[in-house]
């Protein structure tokens, strides 16, 4: 099954200002409008089977939404969907809130550190880690700022909470490091992590074709998992820009598409693993 792992979309009264944000925020322009509809018609386009939507609330208070629009998207679109919901370590009940999505057939959480405002080494994280570890993948935004030590999220951060939770399993977005690929690469290549994959988002529009090749000989291609960033990136071109770049194969494109489809059905025979005991 052929899935794009990393992709937003807002309520449709809020789409509009959420592009113009992203728009702002990373001075581009979108390709797409933020709604539900045009993201599973891109898709469709691309001929991807799923979507992963991911949702994180910027706020404390905005955890419950957030969530409750990631379980609704799931419900709504079941054949196309799959939504990972959010915490926050300013969320003093995210013990409550780790339940309702387990409930809910939510698979995965989604965190934001830059957007979030919140840096990935809070120790308010460690417990909620813990907790969700046997439950949950976590999707994480790895990058932005080429300094390490300014940066709320960075590949050093990542590493040391891989250290400290050897079972978490967890998707380093962006290839690891958003801008920082010479980190991601000085951290993670050659000191693969049991539990840790990279997708593809937000790296292509602009990596150089050396670079490219770089990333994906870096990682075990098992582990590179197919993803657009929509609505800044559309899935055509998207796939076209991977396979131009990294001058991939049919086949070899293949197995980083299908790549999500295994993790996540792991991840769900982990997760009743750990119930059933």
């Amino acid at each position: 099954m052929y899935i794009d792992i990393h992709t937003h979309a807002f309520h449709p009264k809020i789409a509009h200002k959420a592009v113009d944000h992203l728009n702002s925020f990373y001075s581009l322009t979108c390709s797409g409008d933020g709604t539900i509809a045009n993201l599973l018609e891109r898709e469709k386009e691309a001929r991807l089977e799923k979507c992963v939507v991911l949702c994180a609330a910027t706020a404390p208070a905005q955890v419950i939404p957030a969530n409750s629009y990631a379980i609704s998207l799931q419900r709504e679109h079941p054949d196309q969907v799959i939504a990972f919901g959010t915490v926050h370590p300013g969320y003093e009940n995210w013990e409550g809130e780790l339940a309702r999505l387990k409930a809910a057939g939510i698979r995965g959480i989604k965190l934001h550190p830059d957007f979030q405002s919140f840096w990935l080494d809070d120790p308010r994280l460690l417990p909620i880690f813990e907790a969700a570890q046997n439950d949950f993948v976590f999707e994480i935004h790895i990058g932005d700022r080429t300094t390490p030590d300014k940066n709320p999220s960075c590949p050093y951060k990542l590493a040391s909470i891989l250290r400290q939770f050897p079972g978490i399993r967890v998707i380093a977005a962006h290839f690891g490091g958003y801008r920082m690929w010479n980190h991601a690469l000085e951290v993670f290549a050659g000191n693969h992590f049991e539990n840790l994959w990279f997708d593809t988002s937000s790296t292509t529009p602009f990596a150089t074709p050396e670079l490219a090749h770089k990333l994906l000989n870096a990682f075990p291609r098992e582990r590179i998992l197919f993803g657009t960033d929509w609505p800044l990136y559309d899935p055509v071109e998207e796939l076209a820009r991977l396979q131009a770049l990294g001058g991939l194969s049919d086949s070899e494109m293949e197995v980083i598409m299908s790549n999500a489809s295994a993790l996540l059905a792991l991840n769900n025979e982990q997760g009743k693993s750990q119930h059933d005991h």
